[in-house]
């Protein structure tokens, strides 16, 4: 999700309904100023587009429906009142993965082994929202964790050592926690790895960055959650 859009939803509050004949440009800046009061909306004026206004914050545009319960940014459309990108949910839906697809041996498994909910990540050692991320899957409660090792060496040319030396390792869970949460260099190590095989993996499921996260039910999310209730909420989604 993107960074603005991250930041929106952490401005939001609950946003009341308007009357039905409320369609005037003042009252859709009413509806995003209570929605979102931190946002320094200077103007609202009629876009060219029927039905949409235009919502200037500063040097930033947005676009609102008549009654403020909708705004477009970076071409996602957020429910304000329901806090939920529409359009990420949408993208989702259509980049499901399917879960047989994904060689389970090759992942470092991790979380609540009775676990009926299931996430796997695509994470790089030297990746600093894996890191992130990392600290949040410390927290998360009732899933079973499936991470493949997908260091970036065009970003990070040190990654594949400290992948490979985490696989190498007799604990890997352990040597990825120390790694990515507490900073300790895994060192040297070299044995038979998946490392390229999750590489070939992938490129065949359109992956290229990381974290990458795949839920149980397929739905594939690119960055870090916020926090570990939205990473939650994300995944007991299904």
């Amino acid at each position: 999700m993107p960074r603005l859009i991250s930041l929106l939803f952490a401005l939001l509050v609950p946003l009341p309904a308007l009357a039905a004949g409320e369609s005037t440009g003042v009252s859709v800046e009413q509806a995003i100023r209570q929605a979102i009061p931190q946002l320094n909306i200077t103007a609202v004026r009629p876009s060219p587009v029927k039905g949409l206004y235009e919502v200037q914050a500063g040097t930033n545009i947005y676009y609102a429906d008549r009654n403020g319960r909708h705004l477009i940014v970076g071409g996602h459309i957020i429910d304000t009142k329901a806090q939920r990108d529409l359009t990420q949910e949408r993208i989702e839906d259509i980049t499901r993965i399917d879960w047989k697809r994904l060689p389970l041996e090759l992942a470092i498994v991790s979380g609540d082994p009775k676990a009926t909910h299931k996430l796997a990540v695509f994470t790089d050692p030297d990746c600093p929202f894996c890191r992130d991320l990392e600290h949040k899957l410390r927290e998360l409660k009732g899933v079973r964790i499936y991470t493949f090792l997908y260091p970036l060496a065009q970003l990070h040319p040190d990654a594949p050592r400290k992948a490979e030396a985490i696989w190498c390792s007799k604990n890997r869970h352990e040597a990825l926690v120390k790694t990515m949460v507490e900073g300790v260099d895994p060192g040297h190590a070299t044995c038979s790895n998946p490392l390229e095989r999750i590489g070939k993996l992938a490129d065949e499921l359109g992956i290229s960055g990381t974290p990458t996260l795949i839920a149980g039910d397929g739905r594939r999310r690119a960055g870090a959650p916020r926090s570990v209730e939205d990473l939650k909420n994300w995944i007991f989604r299904q």
